[in-house]
C-alpha cells in the first residue's frame, strides 16, 4: 500500500489509538523516507537504523499532536511534521555526545532535497558520501544548513551554539569537505585512465 491522502488519515487515527498493526504499517511505508535523512548524519548504517527507531517512537508518542484534517496535502504535511521529528531526533543525538565541537559550513557546491537523475543524481550521491565522512558535528551542522536550509541563528539556537563560532568556523569547514571531495574526484579519474589503459 502506497501512502494517499485517503489512507494516511485512517492510518494517523488508528495509531493514535495506539493500534499495533497500523504502527507496523506506518513503519513500513515511511521507513525509507525516514533513513534518507537519518543516513546523512549517521557515521554508518546501525546508527542511521537507531536513529529511524529513535524517531518513529518519537513519532507514536507525539502522534495525537499530528493535525491533517485541514490540509489539502495530507501526506506532504505528515512527512514535513514527521521530518521535524526525524531532525530533532539527529540532533538530539549530537548534542547528548561529550566533547563535541559544533561547526557551521557552506559551501559553494548545490545540494537540494529532490529527486535528481542522470549526471544531477550521481553528482548527489558522490556530495553525500563526502559529507558522510566528515566528523558528527560538521555533518550535524552541513545538514542543517544546507539541506534543511536553517540560519546560522536558528542553528546557533537548536546547537547551543553562538553564531559567532559557527561562522568563525566557517572556512576551515569548507576546505576540509572540498579536500574530500578533490580527493575523491582525483581517484575517479586516476581509476577511469587506468581502465582506459587496459581496455585500449
Amino acid at each position: 500500500m502506497s501512502l494517499s491522502n485517503q489512507n494516511i488519515l485512517s492510518l494517523v487515527d488508528s495509531c493514535k489509538q495506539n493500534n499495533r498493526e497500523s504502527q507496523q504499517e506506518l513503519y513500513g511505508l515511511l521507513y525509507s523516507y525516514a533513513y534518507s535523512i537519518t543516513n546523512r548524519y549517521a557515521t554508518d548504517d546501525q546508527e542511521a537504523n537507531a536513529l529511524v527507531n529513535d524517531s518513529f517512537l518519537k513519532l507514536f508518542k507525539h502522534i495525537s499532536a499530528c493535525k491533517l484534517e485541514n490540509t489539502t496535502n495530507m501526506v506532504n504535511s505528515f512527512k514535513a511534521w514527521f521530518r521535524k521529528i526525524i531532525v530533532n531526533t539527529c540532533i538530539d543525538r549530537y548534542r547528548s555526545s561529550k566533547n563535541i565541537k559544533l561547526y557551521d559550513i557552506t559551501t559553494q557546491y548545490s545540494l537540494t532535497d529532490h529527486n535528481e537523475n542522470g549526471e544531477d543524481k550521481l553528482g548527489y550521491k558522490e556530495i553525500i558520501m563526502a559529507v558522510k565522512q566528515l566528523s558528527p558535528a560538521y555533518k550535524t551542522v552541513f545538514n542543517l544548513h544546507v539541506i534543511e536550509g536553517l540560519s546560522h541563528d536558528e542553528i546557533s539556537k537548536l546547537l547551543k551554539i553562538s553564531t559567532g563560532t559557527s561562522k568563525s568556523n566557517l572556512s576551515k569547514a569548507r576546505e576540509h569537505l572540498r579536500t574530500i571531495l578533490e580527493r575523491s574526484m582525483n581517484f575517479n579519474k586516476l581509476y577511469d585512465a587506468t581502465i582506459r589503459q587496459r581496455t585500449g
